[in-house]
């Protein structure tokens, strides 16, 4: 190459630049989500149980695929290397409609990346070359930090080591309201939904209602849940990882930037993980209302970039998080960017060295 040239990620909180990314794990957004105006007519018809969640499909667009699963319709799992595929493909007995965009990756190569000319706001930082094991780049890697909704990719593993039925509802409760940063949910005590939207709202919107009754609602209760989520961590060699609680609101929940590239890298071999945590949108009947929920991070609507698994979050004490798993120049990378202290500041900038 005769000349250099560089790809920037500009994550998460792109709203400046016409991204509309919904609030992270502390910050859901404060806008209604709008109401479509036209719905299946079987999905209307489910409105009619109240608290029930059933959705309808989402619009279509020149870039991407609708997929509105039956009520009835048995779970399936999605195909392994389905990282970016058009479409989700699972059946949800709340007929979650779900958008994926076609992607297209840069071809930059892994090995041209120069962290010379990395230009990084998080304070702790790793990039690895999974292929290899050989981290590209890092920068207070080993430093336990709060990982904020991070901590979802763990209740994700967890739930589906379990083999829970994906199709039994469980119900939003009381125990389920966040009581330790007050932060708001668009899903009412009440709210009935499957295991699987539950944990697709999770993941794409980092809902953390959905995430606590997915702990709630384990063999056993929320301790028995915490526990096997410190059991995962430990089998895949966390050593410095903890967790206190199923969404990443509590600051007890901590890690290492080492640690969650183990923990990213494991959840990309769950079908369920790559798809729900890279789709879209979804849209969801909530007590007859229908809501649409996005994606926490906007990159995965980009056409630039080919993403496997991805996971935003945010406390004040964790600051702005991100972690991907991406097929770069169709190599295997896992990016972990933590602690990143303003809106524009969860960015990451590899360059290619001069030729």
């Amino acid at each position: 190459m005769k000349q250099g040239f560089k790809v920037v990620v500009l994550c998460g909180a792109l709203l400046g630049f016409g991204l509309n990314a919904q609030g992270h794990a502390a910050t859901e957004s404060k806008k209604p989500a709008p109401v479509a105006k036209k719905a299946d007519s079987r999905a209307a018809a489910d409105t009619k149980h109240t608290g029930k969640t059933a959705a309808v499909p989402a619009a279509k667009s020149a870039t991407s695929k609708t997929r509105t699963a039956t009520a009835k319709a048995p779970t399936k799992s999605p195909s392994a290397s389905a990282g970016r595929k058009s479409s989700v493909k699972h059946a949800s007995a709340s007929q979650a409609g779900v958008k994926k965009h076609s992607k297209h990756s840069h071809k930059v190569a892994v090995a041209d990346v120069d962290s010379a000319h990395l230009a990084l706001y998080s304070a702790s930082a790793l990039v690895i070359d999974q292929e290899t094991g050989n981290a590209l780049f890092e920068k207070q890697s080993g430093a336990v930090v709060p990982i904020a909704s991070i901590s979802k990719l763990m209740t994700a593993m967890v739930v589906l080591d379990a083999k829970l039925d994906m199709n039994e509802v469980i119900a939003i409760g009381d125990d389920d309201v966040d009581e330790l940063k007050g932060t708001r949910s668009r899903l009412p005590v009440g709210t009935s939904m499957t295991r699987q939207t539950a944990m697709l709202l999770a993941l794409m919107s980092s809902e953390n209602r959905a995430a606590h009754a997915l702990g709630r609602h384990y063999p056993g209760g929320m301790p028995a849940f915490v526990k096997a989520m410190n059991q995962k961590a430990l089998a895949l060699g966390m050593a410095n990882s903890r967790f206190e609680e199923p969404t990443g609101l509590s600051s007890n929940n901590v890690s290492t930037a080492h640690d969650l590239a183990r923990m990213v890298a494991a959840a990309a071999r769950y079908p369920e993980i790559r798809n729900f945590s890279t789709t879209d949108e979804a849209s969801v009947d909530i007590n007859g209302h229908i809501r649409e929920f996005r994606n926490t991070n906007a990159l995965v609507r980009s056409d630039t970039w080919e993403i496997g698994v991805s996971k935003t979050g945010y406390i004040s004490e964790a600051g702005r998080c991100l972690v991907m798993q991406a097929r770069v120049a169709d190599k295997p990378v896992v990016i972990v960017l933590l602690d990143s202290s303003g809106k524009m500041t969860r960015s990451l900038t590899l360059g290619r060295r001069p030729a």
